[in-house]
């Protein structure tokens, strides 16, 4: 089992930056696939990045690249999500989530995982 809690959240200006984290608990860490998810009020929540177990490079959706970057410190049991050219819709609850079973082509599914954060509330005002 692994624990997870976000923290980093704010408030900040469209186009400013913000660096969320996560940290784990446990000392398998680098053993977990874990993935950033977001939801924003009425609607579901939608696949950020994720970083494989074993792999150091995250994958990341479409509406994010080039924009955020995912990182993860296994020593530390952290996952960090460095969040550059903030937009209006970047709003949302950021949650990080850790499964060590997760297939690839599921990677992107809310449903592959089994442990999640409490979330981090994540404002972009203009």
């Amino acid at each position: 089992q692994v624990q997870l809690a976000e923290s980093g959240g704010g408030l900040v200006q469209a186009g400013g930056s913000l660096r969320i984290s996560c940290v784990g608990s446990g000392r398998t860490f680098s053993s977990y696939t874990v993935a950033w998810f977001r939801q924003a009020p009425g609607k579901e929540r939608e696949f950020v990045a994720v970083s494989r177990r074993y792999n150091s490079n995250p994958t990341y959706a479409d509406s994010v690249k080039g924009r955020f970057t995912m990182s993860r410190d296994n020593g530390k049991s952290t996952v960090y999500l460095q969040m550059n050219s903030l937009k209006l819709e970047d709003t949302a609850v950021y949650y990080c989530a850790a499964d060590s079973g997760v297939i690839l082509s599921s990677q992107r599914s809310s449903s592959s995982y089994d442990y999640w954060g409490q979330g981090t509330q994540v404002t972009v005002t203009s």
